[in-house]
Protein backbone atom coordinates (compact mmCIF):
# COMPACT_ATOMS: atom_id res chain seq x y z
CA UNK A 1 0.00 0.00 0.00
CA UNK A 2 0.81 3.57 -0.62
CA UNK A 3 0.03 6.96 0.10
CA UNK A 4 0.12 10.08 -1.52
CA UNK A 5 1.61 12.12 0.67
CA UNK A 6 0.70 15.65 -0.54
CA UNK A 7 -3.15 15.10 -0.33
CA UNK A 8 -1.95 13.60 3.61
CA UNK A 9 -0.14 17.03 3.89
CA UNK A 10 -3.28 19.12 2.83
CA UNK A 11 -5.30 17.33 5.47
CA UNK A 12 -2.76 17.69 8.47
CA UNK A 13 -2.71 21.55 7.08
CA UNK A 14 -6.08 22.14 7.28
CA UNK A 15 -8.08 25.55 7.07
CA UNK A 16 -7.75 25.94 10.55
CA UNK A 17 -4.38 25.07 11.19
CA UNK A 18 -3.42 27.37 7.91
CA UNK A 19 -5.59 30.21 9.93
CA UNK A 20 -3.53 29.56 12.99
CA UNK A 21 -0.03 29.45 11.49
CA UNK A 22 -1.17 32.58 9.75
CA UNK A 23 -1.50 34.69 13.21
CA UNK A 24 1.39 32.96 14.51
CA UNK A 25 3.34 34.60 11.74
CA UNK A 26 1.55 37.38 10.68
CA UNK A 27 0.64 36.32 7.03
CA UNK A 28 -2.84 36.10 5.11
CA UNK A 29 -4.56 32.43 5.07
CA UNK A 30 -3.91 32.61 1.69
CA UNK A 31 0.07 33.24 1.48
CA UNK A 32 0.63 31.10 4.13
CA UNK A 33 -0.60 28.59 2.26
CA UNK A 34 1.06 29.39 -1.26
CA UNK A 35 4.49 29.10 1.12
CA UNK A 36 3.13 25.63 1.89
CA UNK A 37 2.37 24.31 -1.16
CA UNK A 38 5.87 25.73 -2.63
CA UNK A 39 8.41 23.81 0.05
CA UNK A 40 6.67 20.77 0.40
CA UNK A 41 7.61 19.96 -3.63
CA UNK A 42 10.98 20.54 -3.44
CA UNK A 43 11.26 19.12 0.62
CA UNK A 44 9.62 15.84 -1.29
CA UNK A 45 11.99 15.89 -4.24
CA UNK A 46 15.25 16.40 -1.77
CA UNK A 47 13.81 13.71 -0.17
CA UNK A 48 13.64 11.30 -3.21
CA UNK A 49 16.84 12.68 -4.44
CA UNK A 50 18.32 11.25 -0.93
CA UNK A 51 16.44 8.13 -1.52
CA UNK A 52 17.63 7.44 -5.03
CA UNK A 53 20.84 5.28 -3.69
CA UNK A 54 20.97 2.09 -1.23
CA UNK A 55 22.98 3.75 1.36
CA UNK A 56 20.61 6.61 1.21
CA UNK A 57 17.44 5.03 1.33
CA UNK A 58 18.70 3.33 4.47
CA UNK A 59 20.09 6.24 5.92
CA UNK A 60 16.44 8.31 4.96
CA UNK A 61 14.58 5.38 6.51
CA UNK A 62 16.31 5.46 9.48
CA UNK A 63 15.58 9.33 9.59
CA UNK A 64 12.19 8.60 9.47
CA UNK A 65 11.77 6.07 11.91
CA UNK A 66 13.98 8.27 14.55
CA UNK A 67 12.35 9.79 17.97
CA UNK A 68 12.61 12.94 16.76
CA UNK A 69 9.82 12.14 13.92
CA UNK A 70 6.50 12.62 15.35
CA UNK A 71 4.07 10.36 13.98
CA UNK A 72 1.09 11.38 15.58
CA UNK A 73 1.58 15.13 14.40
CA UNK A 74 -1.96 15.31 12.60
CA UNK A 75 -3.49 14.90 15.78
CA UNK A 76 -1.59 16.44 17.28
CA UNK A 77 -0.67 19.66 14.97
CA UNK A 78 -3.52 22.03 16.52
CA UNK A 79 -2.35 21.35 19.98
CA UNK A 80 1.48 22.36 19.18
CA UNK A 81 0.43 25.57 17.50
CA UNK A 82 -1.03 26.63 20.59
CA UNK A 83 1.76 28.03 22.52
CA UNK A 84 4.97 29.67 21.55
CA UNK A 85 7.17 27.49 22.27
CA UNK A 86 5.31 24.66 20.85
CA UNK A 87 5.53 27.10 17.73
CA UNK A 88 8.89 27.19 17.99
CA UNK A 89 10.61 23.70 18.91
CA UNK A 90 8.32 22.34 15.83
CA UNK A 91 9.97 24.78 13.06
CA UNK A 92 13.18 24.20 14.48
CA UNK A 93 12.67 20.63 14.69
CA UNK A 94 11.59 20.56 11.53
CA UNK A 95 14.56 22.49 9.85
CA UNK A 96 16.81 19.80 11.36
CA UNK A 97 14.87 17.05 10.39
CA UNK A 98 14.80 18.68 6.78
CA UNK A 99 18.53 18.77 7.29
CA UNK A 100 19.15 15.58 8.45
CA UNK A 101 16.87 13.55 5.90
CA UNK A 102 17.43 15.21 2.38
CA UNK A 103 21.14 17.12 3.11
CA UNK A 104 18.78 20.38 2.73
CA UNK A 105 20.36 24.08 3.45
CA UNK A 106 16.62 25.34 4.42
CA UNK A 107 17.79 28.58 4.12
CA UNK A 108 18.80 28.89 0.54
CA UNK A 109 15.44 26.65 0.39
CA UNK A 110 13.59 29.63 2.20
CA UNK A 111 15.62 32.24 -0.20
CA UNK A 112 13.80 30.60 -3.27
CA UNK A 113 10.21 30.05 -1.66
CA UNK A 114 10.12 33.72 -0.31
CA UNK A 115 11.35 35.15 -4.08
CA UNK A 116 8.31 32.54 -5.57
CA UNK A 117 5.92 33.43 -3.22
CA UNK A 118 6.58 37.14 -2.46
CA UNK A 119 6.57 36.33 1.97
CA UNK A 120 9.34 37.45 4.00
CA UNK A 121 12.20 34.89 4.23
CA UNK A 122 12.09 34.95 7.67
CA UNK A 123 8.88 33.94 7.68
CA UNK A 124 9.38 31.20 5.05
CA UNK A 125 12.75 30.11 7.02
CA UNK A 126 10.00 29.14 9.97
CA UNK A 127 6.90 27.93 8.11
CA UNK A 128 8.85 25.57 5.91
CA UNK A 129 9.76 23.64 9.38
CA UNK A 130 6.50 23.24 10.21
CA UNK A 131 6.22 21.58 6.49
CA UNK A 132 8.92 19.76 7.17
CA UNK A 133 8.03 17.99 10.36
CA UNK A 134 4.48 17.29 8.95
CA UNK A 135 5.78 15.47 5.88
CA UNK A 136 8.38 13.30 8.01
CA UNK A 137 5.47 12.81 10.66
CA UNK A 138 3.12 11.78 7.91
CA UNK A 139 6.01 9.16 5.93
CA UNK A 140 6.90 7.89 9.82
CA UNK A 141 2.74 7.21 10.58
CA UNK A 142 2.41 5.51 7.14
CA UNK A 143 5.29 3.29 7.62
CA UNK A 144 4.53 2.61 11.62
CA UNK A 145 1.09 1.68 10.82
CA UNK A 146 1.81 -0.65 7.79
CA UNK A 147 4.63 -2.43 9.15
CA UNK A 148 6.63 -0.81 6.10
CA UNK A 149 10.18 -1.87 5.45
CA UNK A 150 13.19 0.30 3.93
CA UNK A 151 12.86 -1.58 0.71
CA UNK A 152 9.07 0.18 0.19
CA UNK A 153 10.56 3.44 0.35
CA UNK A 154 11.80 4.23 -2.93
CA UNK A 155 8.28 2.97 -4.32
CA UNK A 156 6.44 4.88 -2.17
CA UNK A 157 8.70 7.94 -2.91
CA UNK A 158 8.21 7.44 -6.85
CA UNK A 159 4.80 7.31 -6.49
CA UNK A 160 4.99 11.34 -5.30
CA UNK A 161 6.14 12.05 -8.93
CA UNK A 162 3.47 13.80 -10.71
CA UNK A 163 2.54 16.11 -7.81
CA UNK A 164 5.85 17.46 -7.52
CA UNK A 165 5.68 18.05 -10.80
CA UNK A 166 2.95 19.89 -11.05
CA UNK A 167 4.76 22.27 -8.36
CA UNK A 168 8.49 21.88 -8.97
CA UNK A 169 9.71 25.29 -10.25
CA UNK A 170 13.67 25.12 -11.51
CA UNK A 171 14.65 28.16 -8.81
CA UNK A 172 13.36 25.48 -5.90
CA UNK A 173 15.02 22.56 -7.72
CA UNK A 174 18.43 24.28 -7.71
CA UNK A 175 17.86 25.58 -4.22
CA UNK A 176 18.16 22.15 -2.99
CA UNK A 177 20.54 20.48 -5.10
CA UNK A 178 18.73 19.09 -7.72
CA UNK A 179 19.49 20.83 -10.85
CA UNK A 180 16.40 21.48 -12.95
CA UNK A 181 13.35 19.85 -12.67
CA UNK A 182 13.15 18.24 -15.87
CA UNK A 183 16.77 16.67 -15.24
CA UNK A 184 15.20 15.20 -12.13
CA UNK A 185 11.94 14.58 -13.28
CA UNK A 186 13.19 12.49 -16.51
CA UNK A 187 15.69 10.68 -14.19
CA UNK A 188 14.47 9.99 -10.77
CA UNK A 189 11.98 7.07 -11.52
CA UNK A 190 14.69 4.67 -13.09
CA UNK A 191 17.23 5.49 -10.36
CA UNK A 192 14.45 5.11 -7.79
CA UNK A 193 13.16 1.41 -9.35
CA UNK A 194 16.82 0.49 -9.07
CA UNK A 195 17.26 1.41 -5.13
CA UNK A 196 13.73 -0.78 -5.31
CA UNK A 197 14.41 -3.89 -6.85
CA UNK A 198 18.05 -3.98 -4.52
CA UNK A 199 16.47 -3.44 -1.50
CA UNK A 200 13.48 -5.43 -1.79
CA UNK A 201 15.63 -8.40 -2.58
CA UNK A 202 17.37 -9.28 0.63
CA UNK A 203 20.53 -12.71 0.27
CA UNK A 204 18.96 -15.82 -0.29
CA UNK A 205 20.25 -16.51 3.61
CA UNK A 206 18.40 -13.54 5.06
CA UNK A 207 14.92 -14.88 3.64
CA UNK A 208 12.79 -16.83 5.95
CA UNK A 209 12.57 -20.80 4.68
CA UNK A 210 8.79 -22.00 4.40
CA UNK A 211 7.48 -24.56 6.64
CA UNK A 212 7.16 -27.74 4.83
CA UNK A 213 3.75 -28.71 3.48
CA UNK A 214 2.47 -31.74 5.58
CA UNK A 215 3.23 -35.06 4.26
CA UNK A 216 -0.86 -36.31 2.71
CA UNK A 217 -2.51 -39.34 4.30
CA UNK A 218 -4.02 -41.89 1.94
CA UNK A 219 -6.96 -43.79 3.36
CA UNK A 220 -7.51 -46.89 2.41
CA UNK A 221 -10.85 -48.99 2.74
CA UNK A 222 -10.82 -51.38 5.50
CA UNK A 223 -11.17 -55.08 4.13
CA UNK A 224 -14.37 -56.81 4.60
CA UNK A 225 -14.77 -57.75 8.26
CA UNK A 226 -12.12 -55.46 9.64
CA UNK A 227 -12.47 -52.52 11.52
CA UNK A 228 -11.21 -49.15 9.64
CA UNK A 229 -7.53 -48.19 10.97
CA UNK A 230 -7.95 -44.95 12.06
CA UNK A 231 -7.23 -41.88 10.54
CA UNK A 232 -5.56 -38.59 11.73
CA UNK A 233 -6.94 -36.71 9.03
CA UNK A 234 -9.28 -34.93 11.16
CA UNK A 235 -6.06 -33.12 12.47
CA UNK A 236 -5.03 -31.69 9.03
CA UNK A 237 -8.50 -30.38 8.74
CA UNK A 238 -8.58 -29.03 11.95
CA UNK A 239 -5.71 -27.21 10.98
CA UNK A 240 -7.30 -26.26 7.66
CA UNK A 241 -9.77 -24.51 9.65
CA UNK A 242 -7.54 -22.57 11.94
CA UNK A 243 -5.67 -21.17 9.24
CA UNK A 244 -8.84 -19.86 7.13
CA UNK A 245 -9.80 -18.00 10.50
CA UNK A 246 -6.47 -16.55 10.37
CA UNK A 247 -6.81 -15.57 6.84
CA UNK A 248 -10.21 -14.02 7.55
CA UNK A 249 -9.03 -11.78 10.65
CA UNK A 250 -6.00 -10.97 7.91
CA UNK A 251 -7.79 -9.95 5.36
CA UNK A 252 -10.21 -7.65 7.74
CA UNK A 253 -7.38 -5.93 9.15
CA UNK A 254 -5.83 -5.24 5.74
CA UNK A 255 -9.28 -3.86 4.35
CA UNK A 256 -9.47 -1.68 7.34
CA UNK A 257 -6.17 -0.79 6.43
CA UNK A 258 -7.05 -0.15 2.44
CA UNK A 259 -10.01 1.76 3.16
CA UNK A 260 -8.12 3.85 5.72
CA UNK A 261 -5.34 4.87 2.96
CA UNK A 262 -8.11 5.29 0.15
CA UNK A 263 -10.16 7.94 2.53
CA UNK A 264 -7.11 9.93 2.64
CA UNK A 265 -5.59 9.71 -0.52
CA UNK A 266 -8.74 10.15 -2.46
CA UNK A 267 -8.52 8.70 -5.99
CA UNK A 268 -6.40 6.12 -7.78
CA UNK A 269 -2.33 7.11 -7.87
CA UNK A 270 -1.48 8.39 -11.47
CA UNK A 271 0.36 6.79 -14.38
CA UNK A 272 4.03 7.62 -13.11
CA UNK A 273 3.07 4.98 -10.05
CA UNK A 274 2.46 1.85 -12.11
CA UNK A 275 5.95 1.71 -13.23
CA UNK A 276 6.66 0.52 -9.49
CA UNK A 277 3.60 -1.68 -8.90
CA UNK A 278 4.52 -5.73 -9.30
CA UNK A 279 4.28 -7.09 -12.64
CA UNK A 280 1.60 -9.37 -11.52
CA UNK A 281 -0.85 -8.47 -8.93
CA UNK A 282 -4.16 -10.63 -9.31
CA UNK A 283 -7.05 -8.84 -7.76
CA UNK A 284 -8.66 -11.89 -5.99
CA UNK A 285 -7.65 -15.87 -5.65
CA UNK A 286 -10.89 -17.46 -4.35
CA UNK A 287 -10.62 -20.98 -2.84
CA UNK A 288 -12.09 -24.04 -4.19
CA UNK A 289 -11.48 -25.82 -1.59
CA UNK A 290 -10.70 -25.94 2.76
CA UNK A 291 -7.43 -27.17 1.66
CA UNK A 292 -6.74 -24.34 -0.70
CA UNK A 293 -7.80 -21.77 1.58
CA UNK A 294 -5.80 -23.60 4.28
CA UNK A 295 -2.70 -23.29 1.54
CA UNK A 296 -3.40 -19.92 0.92
CA UNK A 297 -3.90 -19.20 4.52
CA UNK A 298 -0.38 -21.10 5.33
CA UNK A 299 1.60 -19.07 2.75
CA UNK A 300 0.37 -15.19 3.98
CA UNK A 301 1.05 -16.59 7.21
CA UNK A 302 4.94 -17.44 6.11
CA UNK A 303 4.68 -14.12 4.61
CA UNK A 304 3.13 -11.71 7.06
CA UNK A 305 6.31 -13.69 9.25
CA UNK A 306 8.75 -12.81 6.51
CA UNK A 307 7.81 -9.36 6.47
CA UNK A 308 7.32 -9.32 10.39
CA UNK A 309 10.48 -10.31 11.22
CA UNK A 310 12.46 -8.10 8.13
CA UNK A 311 10.53 -4.92 9.78
CA UNK A 312 11.20 -5.82 13.33
CA UNK A 313 14.62 -5.66 11.91
CA UNK A 314 14.53 -2.74 9.89
CA UNK A 315 12.53 -0.66 12.92
CA UNK A 316 14.95 -2.03 15.69
CA UNK A 317 16.35 0.85 17.05
CA UNK A 318 18.54 3.11 15.13
CA UNK A 319 21.42 5.70 15.86
CA UNK A 320 19.76 9.06 16.00
CA UNK A 321 22.17 11.22 16.90
CA UNK A 322 24.69 13.30 14.42
CA UNK A 323 28.18 12.25 14.15
CA UNK A 324 30.53 14.78 14.70
CA UNK A 325 34.16 15.96 13.83
CA UNK A 326 35.66 19.62 14.37
CA UNK A 327 39.35 20.91 15.12
CA UNK A 328 41.43 24.01 15.12
CA UNK A 329 45.23 24.32 14.22
CA UNK A 330 47.44 26.05 16.30
CA UNK A 331 50.31 28.42 14.83
CA UNK A 332 53.03 26.18 14.39
CA UNK A 333 50.39 23.87 12.24
CA UNK A 334 49.48 21.19 14.95
CA UNK A 335 45.44 20.07 15.38
CA UNK A 336 43.72 19.53 17.87
CA UNK A 337 40.71 17.35 17.17
CA UNK A 338 37.45 16.24 18.60
CA UNK A 339 35.10 13.83 17.19
CA UNK A 340 31.81 11.49 17.68
CA UNK A 341 31.30 8.43 15.67
CA UNK A 342 29.08 5.28 16.17
CA UNK A 343 31.60 2.81 16.31
CA UNK A 344 35.23 1.47 16.80
CA UNK A 345 35.87 0.75 13.12
CA UNK A 346 35.14 4.48 12.30
CA UNK A 347 37.21 5.55 15.53
CA UNK A 348 40.36 3.14 14.12
CA UNK A 349 39.65 4.47 10.55
CA UNK A 350 40.01 8.26 11.54
CA UNK A 351 42.75 7.94 13.89
CA UNK A 352 44.90 5.59 11.17
CA UNK A 353 44.16 8.53 8.51
CA UNK A 354 45.39 11.16 10.87
CA UNK A 355 48.72 9.02 11.78
CA UNK A 356 49.37 8.22 7.70
CA UNK A 357 48.65 12.35 7.10
CA UNK A 358 50.42 13.42 9.88
CA UNK A 359 52.91 11.27 11.49
CA UNK A 360 52.48 9.88 15.16
CA UNK A 361 52.18 12.03 17.95
CA UNK A 362 51.78 14.97 15.53
CA UNK A 363 48.34 15.95 16.66
CA UNK A 364 46.04 15.87 19.50
CA UNK A 365 42.85 13.87 19.46
CA UNK A 366 40.01 12.91 21.46
CA UNK A 367 37.48 10.64 19.56
CA UNK A 368 34.42 8.98 21.59
CA UNK A 369 32.66 6.05 20.66
CA UNK A 370 28.99 6.07 20.88
CA UNK A 371 26.30 3.28 19.95
CA UNK A 372 23.75 6.07 19.63
CA UNK A 373 25.69 7.75 16.73
CA UNK A 374 25.06 7.64 13.22
CA UNK A 375 27.28 6.17 10.53
CA UNK A 376 30.04 9.37 9.90
CA UNK A 377 29.21 9.90 6.36
CA UNK A 378 31.99 12.42 6.16
CA UNK A 379 35.05 9.47 6.63
CA UNK A 380 34.94 8.93 3.00
CA UNK A 381 35.47 12.07 2.23
CA UNK A 382 38.50 12.46 4.35
CA UNK A 383 41.72 12.32 2.54
CA UNK A 384 40.13 15.91 1.54
CA UNK A 385 40.01 17.33 4.81
CA UNK A 386 43.63 16.24 5.71
CA UNK A 387 45.25 19.43 3.85
CA UNK A 388 43.56 21.48 6.52
CA UNK A 389 44.45 20.33 9.14
CA UNK A 390 48.05 21.51 8.55
CA UNK A 391 47.24 25.01 7.59
CA UNK A 392 47.87 27.17 10.34
CA UNK A 393 44.73 28.97 11.97
CA UNK A 394 42.14 27.01 10.47
CA UNK A 395 39.49 25.71 11.97
CA UNK A 396 36.54 22.95 10.63
CA UNK A 397 33.23 21.77 12.08
CA UNK A 398 31.15 18.92 11.00
CA UNK A 399 27.88 17.47 12.59
CA UNK A 400 26.01 15.30 10.49
CA UNK A 401 26.18 16.23 6.73
CA UNK A 402 26.78 20.13 7.85
CA UNK A 403 30.09 21.50 7.17
CA UNK A 404 30.81 25.07 8.51
CA UNK A 405 34.44 26.61 8.18
CA UNK A 406 36.12 29.33 10.24
CA UNK A 407 39.41 30.66 10.89
CA UNK A 408 42.42 30.63 8.06
CA UNK A 409 39.63 27.92 6.59
CA UNK A 410 36.98 30.40 5.63
CA UNK A 411 39.62 33.07 4.18
CA UNK A 412 38.21 32.88 0.18
CA UNK A 413 41.44 33.77 -1.21
CA UNK A 414 42.23 30.27 -0.23
CA UNK A 415 39.28 28.56 -1.76
CA UNK A 416 39.05 25.90 0.61
CA UNK A 417 34.76 26.66 0.35
CA UNK A 418 34.80 26.11 -3.06
CA UNK A 419 37.05 22.74 -2.34
CA UNK A 420 34.81 21.52 -0.07
CA UNK A 421 31.43 21.92 -1.68
CA UNK A 422 32.93 19.95 -4.76
CA UNK A 423 34.18 17.11 -2.19
CA UNK A 424 31.39 16.88 -0.45
CA UNK A 425 28.93 16.97 -2.91
CA UNK A 426 24.76 17.80 -2.58
CA UNK A 427 24.65 15.99 -0.05
CA UNK A 428 26.23 18.82 2.66
CA UNK A 429 25.71 22.06 3.70
CA UNK A 430 28.72 23.65 3.59
CA UNK A 431 29.42 27.50 4.76
CA UNK A 432 31.26 29.70 6.48
CA UNK A 433 30.46 31.06 10.18
CA UNK A 434 30.03 34.60 9.51
CA UNK A 435 29.41 36.15 13.40
CA UNK A 436 27.14 39.34 11.82
CA UNK A 437 24.53 36.85 9.48
CA UNK A 438 24.42 34.28 13.27
CA UNK A 439 23.33 37.25 14.96
CA UNK A 440 20.60 38.93 12.26
CA UNK A 441 19.60 35.18 12.20
CA UNK A 442 18.97 34.98 15.97
CA UNK A 443 16.78 38.21 15.99
CA UNK A 444 14.99 37.76 13.38
CA UNK A 445 13.85 34.09 14.84
CA UNK A 446 12.96 36.21 17.96
CA UNK A 447 11.41 38.84 16.43
CA UNK A 448 8.95 36.45 14.96
CA UNK A 449 8.69 34.16 17.66
CA UNK A 450 7.89 36.98 20.70
CA UNK A 451 5.09 38.15 18.78
CA UNK A 452 3.02 35.14 20.22
CA UNK A 453 3.88 36.17 24.01
CA UNK A 454 1.29 39.40 23.28
CA UNK A 455 -2.30 39.67 22.80
CA UNK A 456 -5.12 38.20 25.11
CA UNK A 457 -4.09 34.20 24.14
CA UNK A 458 -0.34 34.34 25.49
CA UNK A 459 1.31 32.15 27.92
CA UNK A 460 2.64 33.50 30.87
CA UNK A 461 4.08 29.67 31.43
CA UNK A 462 7.72 30.13 32.99
CA UNK A 463 8.69 27.07 30.42
CA UNK A 464 7.15 29.34 27.14
CA UNK A 465 8.63 32.59 28.46
CA UNK A 466 12.33 31.23 28.47
CA UNK A 467 12.17 29.11 25.42
CA UNK A 468 11.57 32.34 23.39
CA UNK A 469 13.58 34.82 25.57
CA UNK A 470 16.48 32.39 24.35
CA UNK A 471 16.42 32.93 20.98
CA UNK A 472 18.17 36.15 21.01
CA UNK A 473 21.79 37.13 21.47
CA UNK A 474 23.51 39.41 23.84
CA UNK A 475 27.02 39.75 21.55
CA UNK A 476 29.18 41.32 24.01
CA UNK A 477 32.00 43.16 22.81
CA UNK A 478 35.90 41.30 23.54
CA UNK A 479 36.35 41.86 27.64
CA UNK A 480 32.90 43.81 27.71
CA UNK A 481 29.84 44.24 30.02
CA UNK A 482 27.87 46.97 27.90
CA UNK A 483 25.14 45.47 26.54
CA UNK A 484 25.62 45.89 22.70
CA UNK A 485 22.81 47.92 20.39
CA UNK A 486 22.24 44.85 18.13
CA UNK A 487 20.63 43.10 21.58
CA UNK A 488 18.79 46.66 22.78
CA UNK A 489 15.49 46.05 20.86
CA UNK A 490 15.18 42.20 21.89
CA UNK A 491 15.87 42.96 25.44
CA UNK A 492 13.15 45.32 25.61
CA UNK A 493 10.66 43.18 24.06
CA UNK A 494 11.69 40.82 26.56
CA UNK A 495 11.19 43.11 29.65
CA UNK A 496 7.53 44.17 27.98
CA UNK A 497 6.82 40.37 27.87
CA UNK A 498 7.57 39.99 31.68
CA UNK A 499 5.72 43.64 32.82
CA UNK A 500 2.80 42.19 31.18
CA UNK A 501 2.70 38.73 32.67
CA UNK A 502 3.39 40.58 36.34
CA UNK A 503 0.33 43.02 35.35
CA UNK A 504 -1.84 39.97 34.50
CA UNK A 505 -0.65 38.74 38.08
CA UNK A 506 1.15 35.99 36.91
CA UNK A 507 4.65 37.26 37.28
CA UNK A 508 7.99 35.47 36.23
CA UNK A 509 10.63 34.21 38.13
CA UNK A 510 13.59 33.68 36.03
CA UNK A 511 17.63 33.58 36.24
CA UNK A 512 20.07 35.26 33.90
CA UNK A 513 23.02 33.27 33.30
CA UNK A 514 26.23 33.91 31.39
CA UNK A 515 28.99 31.87 30.14
CA UNK A 516 32.09 32.24 28.21
CA UNK A 517 33.95 30.06 25.92
CA UNK A 518 37.20 28.06 27.12
CA UNK A 519 39.78 31.06 25.54
CA UNK A 520 41.64 32.82 27.88
CA UNK A 521 41.77 32.75 31.78
CA UNK A 522 39.59 30.16 33.53
CA UNK A 523 38.95 32.62 36.55
CA UNK A 524 38.69 35.61 34.79
CA UNK A 525 36.16 34.53 32.51
CA UNK A 526 34.24 33.15 35.34
CA UNK A 527 33.66 36.73 36.47
CA UNK A 528 33.49 38.51 33.38
CA UNK A 529 30.01 35.77 32.84
CA UNK A 530 28.75 37.16 36.43
CA UNK A 531 29.24 40.80 35.06
CA UNK A 532 27.71 39.98 31.85
CA UNK A 533 24.69 38.50 33.94
CA UNK A 534 24.07 41.21 36.25
CA UNK A 535 24.27 44.27 33.04
CA UNK A 536 21.71 42.29 31.54
CA UNK A 537 19.32 42.12 34.77
CA UNK A 538 20.48 45.62 35.57
CA UNK A 539 19.00 46.37 32.12
CA UNK A 540 15.64 44.75 32.46
CA UNK A 541 15.05 46.11 35.72
CA UNK A 542 15.36 49.61 33.93
CA UNK A 543 12.86 48.88 31.96
CA UNK A 544 10.64 47.98 34.84
CA UNK A 545 10.74 44.44 35.48
CA UNK A 546 10.38 44.10 39.47
CA UNK A 547 14.18 43.62 40.54
CA UNK A 548 12.69 40.67 42.96
CA UNK A 549 11.59 37.93 39.57
CA UNK A 550 15.52 38.71 38.28
CA UNK A 551 18.41 37.21 39.81
CA UNK A 552 21.99 36.81 38.27
CA UNK A 553 24.65 34.48 37.89
CA UNK A 554 27.97 33.25 36.44
CA UNK A 555 29.04 29.78 34.97
CA UNK A 556 32.38 31.04 32.94
CA UNK A 557 33.03 28.24 30.51
CA UNK A 558 30.85 25.22 31.97
CA UNK A 559 28.34 23.54 30.45
CA UNK A 560 29.11 24.61 26.48
CA UNK A 561 26.52 23.38 24.20
CA UNK A 562 28.80 23.23 21.19
CA UNK A 563 32.15 22.81 20.59
CA UNK A 564 35.05 25.33 21.62
CA UNK A 565 37.38 24.34 18.99
CA UNK A 566 35.30 26.53 15.98
CA UNK A 567 34.54 30.03 15.96
CA UNK A 568 30.60 29.61 15.42
CA UNK A 569 31.11 27.04 18.45
CA UNK A 570 32.79 29.55 20.93
CA UNK A 571 30.37 31.95 19.85
CA UNK A 572 27.19 30.12 20.79
CA UNK A 573 28.73 29.51 24.43
CA UNK A 574 29.13 32.88 25.02
CA UNK A 575 26.03 33.19 25.81
CA UNK A 576 23.10 34.65 28.11
CA UNK A 577 20.61 32.62 29.31
CA UNK A 578 17.26 32.67 30.51
CA UNK A 579 16.39 29.74 33.41
CA UNK A 580 12.82 29.67 34.74
CA UNK A 581 13.19 29.93 38.57
CA UNK A 582 10.08 27.92 40.81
Amino acid sequence: MSINVFHLLETVLSDDVVRTLAGRFGLAPDLTRKVASAAAPAIVAAIMQRGSTAEGARGLFSTIMSPEVNAQIGKQLPDMLASTSGVSLLETTGRELIQKAAGVNVGALADAVAAQTGAAQSTVFSLTGVVGAATMGILKHHFTASQGVVGQLPTLLGHQLSSVNASLTDRLAQAVGLGSAATFADSIIARLKDVSAHLSHPEPDMRPVPAAAPPQTVVHPAPPGKPAARSHSWLWWLLAAIAVIIAFFALRSCQRDNAEDTTQTGATQPAAQAAFQPASQPASQPASSAAVAASQASDAAAASAAEAASSASEAAPVPTRDSHFSFTVDKSGVPTLTATVGTQEEKAQLIDALTKQLGEGKFNANVTVDAATKPAAWLAHLDGLLPLLALPGAEVKIDGSHVELSGAAADAKLGWLDKLKALFGTGFDIGVFNVQKAVADATQSFRDAVKGLFGPDASCASADIVKVLNLQVVNFATGSTTIPASAGEDLRQSAKVLNACAKEGKPVKIEVAGYSDNVGNKAANLALSKRRAQAVRTWLVAQGVKASTLTAEGYGEANPIDSNDTEGGRFHNRRIAFVAQQ
